[in-house]
């Protein structure tokens, strides 16, 4: 019969080993995982950039199509309040923070 070994003299014997062996093992593992979180955060950041630039050049497509449709799709002031005027509005030009720069 085999002598019987305690199995906390395994533990004592084997705690030490699995450290030596486990700590780089999960420490290349914990490593790779920010690595590939920075990456997805990364590529997250640049496809949302993407979409806003997609945005403005379509919200800049639609204002160029009105201004060279003339503006017909606007209502007149005189319909919309049911008066007798039947003038169109006129855009306002705003002047923007960079404009406003370049003259000071």
């Amino acid at each position: 019969m085999p002598p019987v070994v305690p199995p906390f003299l395994i533990g004592l014997i084997v705690a030490p080993l699995a450290k030596r062996l486990l700590k780089p093992l999960l420490r290349g593992v914990v490593t790779t995982s920010v690595g590939v979180v920075m990456e997805v955060k990364k590529a997250a950041h640049e496809a949302g950039e993407n979409i806003h630039d997609l945005a403005v050049e379509v919200a800049a497509d639609m204002v160029a199509a009105q201004i060279a449709a003339g503006d017909g799709d606007r209502p007149t002031e005189g319909a919309a309040s049911g008066g007798e005027k039947d003038e169109t509005r006129t855009p306002k030009i705003r002047a923007t923070a960079g404009a406003g720069a370049a003259k000071a």
